[in-house]
This record gives C-alpha cells, sequence and structure tokens, in this order.
C-alpha cells in the first residue's frame, strides 16, 4: 500500500511536457459582429528544413484582408523567432510590420507603417505570431497562467494569459472539447478582450478566437474543418 502510494506522488510530481509540435491547417468562418457577410480564415503550420517551422495566417472579408506570417525554429522546448510578416488592407488605415530577428547582432530590426524598428534581442523574445504556438504547447503541458515577452509594432510587450477552465465547442467538423484561455488585461488600461478555445483531443488546435476590441467592435473566429498530423479533425 505504502509503495503503490509513494509510486503514485511521484507520478503525479513527474513534469508535464507539451506536446510533439505537429504541422496543421485549419479553415474557419470570421464574424465581425457590425459586418452582416460572414468571412473567411485559414490558418497553418508547416516544417520547412530541418528545425525550421512556418505559421501562416489569413484573413478576407468583403473588402478587407489580413495576412500574417511568422518563421521559427524549435531548440528543445524554446521557440526562435526568426521573421515576422503583417500586411492588413481594408480595416481603416493600412498596416504592413516587418520584422526580422537578428541573433548574432542580438536586435530586432525592420519596420512598422514605414517608420524603422531597432529593438533589443533576447533569448525568449517573441513574434505575435510565434507566441500562440508557445501559448498552445503551454497549455497542452497543463500550465494554468502563462506570459511572453511579444514584439508587438515597435515596441516590446508582456502578454499574460490564464486559463478559465474546460468547455465543449460546437464547430461545423462537430463538438469538441476545449480549455478555454483568456488574455489578461488591466481593464483601467485597456478594454480590449481576448478569448481562445484549443481543442483538446486534437493536440490544442485553435478552434475558437473571440475579441472585443477598445472601440466595442467584436470579432470571432470559428473552426470549419482542420488537420493535425495528417488527421482530419472529427468532433463528436
Amino acid at each position: 500500500m505504502r509503495r503503490a502510494l509513494l509510486l503514485a506522488l511521484a507520478v503525479l510530481a513527474l513534469p508535464v511536457q507539451a506536446l510533439e509540435l505537429k504541422p496543421f491547417s485549419a479553415s474557419y468562418t470570421a464574424d465581425w459582429k457590425q459586418v452582416p457577410v460572414s468571412g473567411t480564415a485559414q490558418r497553418s503550420l508547416e516544417k520547412l528544413d530541418g528545425d525550421t517551422w512556418q505559421l501562416d495566417f489569413e484573413a478576407s472579408m468583403l473588402v478587407a484582408s489580413f495576412n500574417e506570417r511568422s518563421t521559427f525554429k524549435v531548440e528543445g522546448d524554446t521557440f526562435i523567432p526568426q521573421k515576422y510578416r503583417l500586411k492588413r488592407s481594408g480595416l481603416g488605415k493600412g498596416k504592413v510590420i516587418k520584422h526580422d530577428f537578428d541573433w548574432a547582432a542580438k536586435q530586432v530590426v525592420g519596420e512598422d507603417r514605414g517608420d524603422p524598428i531597432k529593438l533589443p534581442l533576447n533569448r525568449g523574445l517573441l513574434d505575435k505570431s510565434t507566441y500562440q504556438i508557445a501559448l498552445q504547447q503551454a497549455v497542452a503541458a497543463g500550465e494554468k497562467s502563462m506570459s511572453y515577452q511579444v514584439v508587438d509594432g515597435d515596441e516590446i510587450e508582456t502578454y499574460d494569459f490564464r486559463v478559465l477552465g474546460e468547455e465543449k465547442v460546437s464547430t461545423k467538423a462537430g463538438q469538441v472539447d476545449a480549455i478555454k484561455v483568456e488574455r489578461v488585461r488591466d481593464p483601467t488600461q485597456s478594454k480590449r478582450q481576448t478569448i481562445l478555445w484549443f481543442a483538446t483531443d486534437w493536440d490544442y488546435l485553435l478552434v475558437r478566437l473571440h475579441q472585443v476590441e477598445k472601440d466595442g467592435k467584436e470579432y470571432q473566429i470559428m473552426l470549419d474543418e482542420g488537420t493535425v498530423g495528417g488527421k482530419a479533425v472529427k468532433g463528436d
């Protein structure tokens, strides 16, 4: 009895490991609360040469479009961003952001809407796309609160998250079990809200995202279909 108890305690004490990173692709329905017509979104992770990966996100609705691409390397459990590109058009003023991570010179260089950028680069710093994969892996590992240093435009900001619990999400691929995660912000400083749902049975693929902007506008993407490691996502 004592031996069994000690064994159980030893198992519980073992660190929870993140899942092995796998390629995925997913398509979503995108909705702006203020726009009567739905749009589409696609998100994919592709392994390139060696330990290099590429994460893409595209969304379009009427005349608006959003394109985001991140290239990063994985060393152990650490994500090493290499390049980040963002292009937005049709939503007010257009935006183009370019970030190049020069690890030899320990600096991030690029531009934000035509203005040059140069920021200090230290290990652990992420771009606005790669942090999403780091978050996905942290949730898979059972972490309840997460914090990341992220290059956001021409600044380095801290992104904090917390797990809210488990929830079922109804998608076109079926009903899936998910972990609900919230971006933590100071309500006295920002009225923005971001909530994400990661599918527990599908390597914590993002299946839903809901965002409220500071002006009250709401945006959501919901999974239509997807594949993880070559297997089609299927819910109940």
